[in-house]
């Protein structure tokens, strides 16, 4: 921690599950994700999705193309349908920016219509992504009409998610924004083949936040916010497991489509996610006696190093303070915008126009 006690200082952080779109409002995602990350897993559901590596080359390139940050990295990836084939598997393997591969169930959540409408479809690529350790990264809700929002999660760790693991032991596998103690359990179940990531959102709200006093449009998201037992499981899943790292599954969507009788699931954080987090830890640091510096050692790890370690890709901390560009994050009240220009209509942040504890910035050294 730098010398003065409100601030923390971190390496530039990474975001494990990111959506950035695609289009005309590419820049603003991209640079909101950039101004706070060094790397992020970048989600292929697009439309239509990236479903091989040559597509994947041309969404990076208009990435990089809009970003005004040298120091991001979009790290890709691969939409998984049933026609993904091992080929495509071992072309993603070969290239040096492709790191995984996303499963969607079929209709499960955005632009998921081209998702598996079987795992058994894919059982020769996911014994193929096994044999190569190529991971995969998993949406785990069931699309069954007939089970509880609120169980979905739960139904796809018995059925599908059970049988992948149960059928291909050594496979590597994220949980994306694992949301229930459930799925916590399940994590801590399979040992270190399976990381998790939990979005800052997931941290921070429970259902009572999306639904009493009537439904906050841009509280919902897929998987929804659950029980207060539920985001303690999580909170304590990240302070206790490094195969848990940071994705915020920041998910941008107009005004127009949150604001409506069909609203959009998406929840987004990208500009302002480091401050989410030191949001979501501090209450439990303060009142275990535990103050900023102690704060500061975890976020580096939760925010910088888990991750990259759980991906195999060189240590966040060897490019961060010593090679000359940093975060702080100052413990000020900083409100938060109302909202971004998205198109020809506009982006609705989490916690729009309230204030939040943290405010973070891109330190660079004179070199």
């Amino acid at each position: 921690m730098s010398n003065e006690t409100n601030t923390i200082r971190i390496p530039m952080p990474d975001d494990w599950h990111l959506h950035l779109r695609d289009g005309d409002v590419l820049p603003v995602t991209v640079n909101h994700a950039a101004s706070r990350c060094r790397r992020a897993i970048v989600m292929p559901n697009l439309k239509p999705p990236i479903r091989t590596v040559e597509e994947a080359a041309s969404y990076r390139s208009r990435i990089r193309e809009v970003c005004k940050f040298e120091h991001f990295q979009p790290l890709m990836t691969l939409y998984l349908t049933d026609n993904t084939s091992p080929a495509d598997i071992q072309a993603a393997k070969d290239s040096d920016f492709v790191f995984a591969v996303k499963l969607y169930p079929a209709g499960a959540t955005t632009n998921s219509e081209d998702g598996l409408t079987s795992v058994k479809k894919a059982e020769s690529t996911l014994a193929r992504m096994e044999e190569l350790d190529f991971p995969l990264l998993v949406h785990a809700e069931s699309t069954s009409p007939d089970i509880d929002v609120f169980d979905r999660e739960k139904a796809f760790i018995d059925g599908d998610l059970s049988w992948i693991c149960n059928r291909f032991k050594k496979l590597r596998i994220v949980f994306e924004h694992v949301s229930s103690k459930d799925g916590v359990d399940f994590v801590e179940s399979q040992g270190k083949r399976m990381g998790a990531t939990v979005t800052p959102h997931h941290l921070l709200l429970t259902r009572n936040d999306l639904l009493v006093g009537g439904l906050k449009p841009h509280h919902y998201c897929l998987p929804v916010v659950k029980t207060e037992e539920d985001r303690t499981a999580l909170l304590n899943a990240c302070l206790k497991h490094d195969n848990v790292f940071a994705g915020t599954d920041s998910a941008p969507h107009p005004r127009s489509r949150k604001e409506s009788h069909s609203c959009a699931a998406g929840i987004y954080t990208a500009p302002f996610f480091p401050e989410l987090y030191a949001m979501a830890f501090e209450r439990f640091f303060s009142n275990s006696g535990r103050d900023l510096k102690d704060l500061e050692t975890f976020l580096r790890d939760f925010l910088c190093l888990r991750g990259e370690r759980f991906y195999g890709l060189p240590l966040n901390d060897k490019q961060g303070i010593d090679t000359g560009i940093w975060l702080e994050l100052q413990k000020v009240k900083t409100k938060n915008p109302e909202s971004y220009p998205f198109g020809a209509d506009e982006l609705v942040p989490l916690f729009a126009g309230k204030d939040l504890d943290y405010k973070a910035e891109i330190k660079m050294a004179d070199i």
